[in-house]
């Protein structure tokens, strides 16, 4: 896997913080750093979301992903998932994850509460690389959710 990130902030862009990633599938995704009102050079000015918010996006699409797949695997029929993951980051330099909570909401018809238990548990403890590589300085939480279709 690689991944190549340029700076746009010197191209004379809207934001001096600017980043763009091409992916080596060949996706393009943007990021732009937090308004720094004292430093205004320093800061980004909001227009993309924040490199630590894709690290946090790209850990649920995983997650979200497994989670998915192991219930189709399991023949259940779901018509829906998604994960609200709310984190809290350590207060100094390097601001690293230090708590997330990770809630699924599972729509389908009649998936079982310990298909998707059984389902989540096995990617965070053994399939979802980002949630197993985070949980190294993060506490990591779940909970779940199963709504009828």
């Amino acid at each position: 896997m690689e991944c190549t990130v340029s700076w746009t902030g010197g191209a004379g862009t809207r934001s001096g913080m600017g980043f763009v990633a091409e992916t080596g599938s060949g996706h393009v995704l943007a990021m732009d750093g937090a308004p720094d009102e004292a430093r205004p050079e320093n800061g980004g000015r909001n227009l993309a979301p924040r490199p630590m918010e894709t690290v946090l996006a790209g850990t649920g699409g995983c997650t979200a992903y497994d989670v998915v797949l192991i219930l189709k695997r399991g023949r259940h029929q779901v018509t829906g998932c998604t994960v609200k993951l709310t984190s809290e980051r350590a207060p100094t330099d390097p601001k690293v994850f230090t708590k997330i909570h990770m809630h699924f909401t599972v729509t389908g018809k009649d998936i079982p509460e310990s298909a998707v238990e059984r389902a989540v548990g096995m990617s965070h403890d053994k399939y979802c690389s980002a949630t197993i590589m985070l949980a190294k300085t993060a506490q990591i939480t779940t909970s779940f959710e199963v709504r009828q279709a």
